[in-house]
């Protein structure tokens, strides 16, 4: 398998690493993420980790991230087995097609784009839950989850989207610090 012309690979050292980004994500949110809770809810951390594989990595990379974060969060969840898994790799998917236009903007952008995407998982998770039988999905408390989500992962975002670049692009440490310095902050 080859990589097109200006696309870098998916190698192993970044499979690993964003296995390992992951993996962290799941202690996070399993430990320190439900005791954060804002009217009852709390931040959805791995779909944060899917939002930012698809801002950082792209369209497939997003899939592909997504889709691993949404089986880690089906295994602790109470919901059908593959909701998450498919709810969040359209996300991730569909956070990768505007990956181009958000990380080449400023850091409030970055933000608004994962809150916008972070509310538009919950609720595609909501949906999809209730179109395979858990109507309790959409109840007057969707509201609330989508809004707190959405504000709490847009915030996160200014820590997961570094960490995702250098998961998903492991061959340019280093770079990234002179770009940085020698014009606006690139995420």
């Amino acid at each position: 398998m080859t990589a097109a012309v200006g696309e870098r690979r998916f190698n192993a050292v970044a499979r690993s690493r964003v296995l390992l980004a992951l993996f962290i994500a799941v202690v996070l949110q399993l430990s320190l993420g439900a005791g954060v809770r804002i009217f009852g809810v709390h931040p959805d951390l791995l779909l944060l980790v899917a939002v930012a594989g698809g801002l950082v990595g792209g369209d497939e990379r997003g899939a592909m991230v997504g889709f691993v974060a949404g089986l880690m969060a089906d295994l602790f969840l109470q919901a059908p087995f593959g909701l998450s898994a498919m709810s969040f790799t359209i996300i991730g998917f569909a956070a990768g097609i505007f990956s181009g236009t958000i990380l080449r903007a400023s850091w409030p952008l970055v933000m608004a784009g994962a809150a916008v995407a972070s509310a538009a998982g919950e609720i595609l998770y909501a949906l999809l839950g209730a179109g395979l039988g858990q109507s309790q999905m959409l109840s007057d408390h969707l509201g609330p989850i989508v809004g707190v989500v959405a504000v709490l992962n847009g915030i996160l975002a200014l820590l997961v989207v570094p960490v995702m670049r250098w998961a998903i692009f492991p061959d340019t440490e280093g770079r990234a610090g002179r770009a940085g310095r020698a014009g606006r902050r690139r995420w």
